[in-house]
Order: structure tokens, then sequence, then C-alpha cells
């Protein structure tokens, strides 16, 4: 039987954005709880106890919430939308009450505006003033941009550091300080000093490197397990990694659709004529960047998505199109739990392989 006089909440993990959320997490609960990282054990359990038809994000998030009930937390969170994920919410509280877990839901799902947060987090602690809950929401903000800034220097970076490990080493101390700054100058000065260690690096880049852009379905983009560590992959064949799809890039959209209504316009103008309609989701912006990226010069695009993503299933027949008009190298990779991680690298090094004659031919012309 939980204990549910001592609030404890969790959520999900999707990269290090734990970090990020945790000051959000703290407004309403005695103790914020961090499930395990993403193991097998998470998959199974997920896999389990969910619907065979529903995607993997479903079902890894269900694991990250079981394994955080069975260390004591009784509210759980839920983020999601765009797509069908953000009617999952019902269900996996279903599935999990069913199998005697007693909890608190709160679900955020197409809620990103700071007055409907604030109206969800007093929901659960009317007490809270909105004071209180819009520093938290500035400070989970600006941690956000600290790890979104930070990893895209290290994503394009780390392939051609001198010293194996400086960058990995280097960002997870920036990660354990970020979780202890609470204020808003600390967050802003802990990015400066950090930004400067990651550019203090020794790199040997080429003038000319192998760029590759990563598109596809936001959770197994910015969740390294679910996707083999496709980017660390990538890095270490000498690839620049290029990826634009983060939490932060979410949050800018969804405010510039809800304030001016024309990011979906936007994302089809530069879709035609591949697109006529918005597929939902990141579908039509995995098009969109693709044109973008084609006519910017890069090497490649890989296109990820979790298996049976529906926005992600349609955007593909638009970028074999685009892949065919233009000559241009585009592979694919669908993730689930029978994914074999040795297929994912021996298909990554012939794409690898194809990219660097491409290049030298290209070069000859």
């Amino acid at each position: 039987m939980t204990n549910t006089s001592v609030k404890k909440i969790s959520f999900p993990h999707m990269g290090n954005y734990f970090t990020a959320f945790e000051p959000l997490a703290r407004l309403v609960a005695d103790e914020v709880i961090e499930p395990p990282p993403i193991s097998k054990q998470t998959i199974e359990l997920g896999y389990k106890n969910s619907p065979e038809c529903v995607c993997v994000p479903f079902k890894y998030n269900l694991g990250n919430y079981i394994e955080a009930l069975e260390r004591g937390a009784n509210i759980l969170v839920q983020a999601g939308g765009g797509c069908r994920f953000g009617y999952y919410g019902e269900v996996q509280e279903a599935i999990l009450k069913k199998m005697g877990y007693k909890f608190e839901f709160l679900k955020l799902a197409n809620s990103y505006s700071p007055i409907a947060l604030a109206k969800n987090f007093r929901a659960l602690k009317p007490e809270l003033s909105y004071a209180k809950i819009f520093r938290a929401l500035v400070l989970s903000y600006l941690r956000l941009r600290c790890i979104d800034d930070s990893e895209d220097y290290v994503r394009k970076n780390i392939g051609f550091e001198k010293q194996k490990g400086e960058f990995e080493k280097a960002h997870k101390n920036f990660l354990r300080e970020l979780l202890k700054t609470d204020s808003w100058l600390g967050v802003h000065k802990l990015r400066k000093k950090y930004l400067n260690i990651l550019h203090a690096i020794p790199i040997d880049k080429p003038k000319k490197p192998l760029r590759v852009g990563v598109v596809g379905e936001l959770y197994v983009l910015m969740e390294p397990f679910s996707n083999f560590q496709i980017e660390k992959e990538l890095a270490k064949k000498g690839i620049e990694v290029h990826r634009f799809v983060t939490v932060s890039s979410i949050l800018h959209d969804c405010l510039d659709e809800m304030l001016f209504s024309r990011q979906l316009r936007k994302l089809i103008r530069e879709s035609w004529p591949y697109l006529k309609f918005h597929l939902g989701a990141h579908g039509t912006e995995s098009v969109a960047k693709t044109l973008e990226l084609i006519k910017e010069g890069f090497d490649g695009i890989i296109h990820i998505k979790p298996f049976g993503c529906m926005p992600e299933v349609n955007a593909m027949s638009a970028l074999h199109k685009i892949s065919k008009d233009y000559e241009f190298p585009i592979i694919y990779f669908s993730f689930d739990a029978q994914s074999s991680e040795t297929g994912i690298k021996t298909r990554l090094e012939a794409f690898h392989d194809m990219l660097t004659m491409k290049k030298r031919h290209d070069a000859k012309q």
C-alpha cells in the first residue's frame, strides 16, 4: 500500500531532461523520484503490460512508471501530444491501476501554455501561488535551454575530440552541477562556464566534415537508449551530427502556433510540392527539414521512428521521392523491442561508407 501522506512524484526518462523538469516536480511534491536509467528490464515491463498495437514510447514510458511506482512514487506525470500519444495517458493510468498501484496521474498532454500548466499544478496543490509557479517555470526553461545548447555543441564535435571521453566527462559534470543550481542567475553562469569548457576541449576536425541530419519522431530522437545511441555511433565515424528536434524547439513551435498560428503553414510551404497537408506530430517537419538540409549541402539524412508511428510512416513516402529527385542519401530506421543493435551498426557502417565515397566523387567533379 502506497503512503499518500508524503507526496512523491516521478516522470519518464527522455534524454537528460529530468534535470530540467525537476524544479517543476518539486513544486507539487515532497520528493522527486527519478526512475532508474532505461534498461532491458524497463522495456520488458513496458511490453509485458502494454497493448500490442501501441507504439514504443508508450511501452518505454509505462516501464518507467512501473519502476517509479516500485520506488515509492504516488504522483506520475504524463506529457505528450501532437499524435495518438496525447491520448495514451488514460490508457496508461487504467493499466497501472488495474495492476494494483495507487497514485495520482497528472496529464499534461497538449497543456503547454503557462496558464494551463499553472492550473494543473494548483489542482494538485491549491496553496501554490502563481508567482512560485512562474519562478519554477522560468528556472526549468533556463535549465532546458542550457541542456540543449550544450548538447548541440557536443553532438557536432564529440566525433573529433583528440582525447576520447573529454566531452562526455565534461557534460556529466555539467548535469550534476545543473541539478543543484536553483537560481536563474546561477543557471546563466553555469551555462557560460560549461560552454567555455566545451569549446576549450581540443578537437581535430576537418574543414569540411561529413554532415548528417537526424530527423523523425521526437521520443526516439531524444531518448538515446531507444535508438541504440545512434548519435554516438555516427560520431565515432567522424560525422558532424545535427539534430533539430529538442524540447526547446518543441516549446518554441508550440508557442508560435498558439500565438500566431503560422508554424504549420510555414512547414507545409517548406514541404511543397512533396506535402500538401500536415501529417501530424513531427512528420511534416521531417520532410521540410530534409529539403532544407539538402539545400544547405548536407551529406545525408537519417530518419528514425518507433515501429508503427503513423505521422513518420506517412512522411517516408515523401522522403523516398525527395531522395530520388535529388539523388540524396536517406536511410531509415524503425525501432521496437525486436530491433537488433548489430544490424543497426552494420547499416550505419554501410551508410557511412556510401557517404564517404559520394563526397570523394563529388569533390572530383
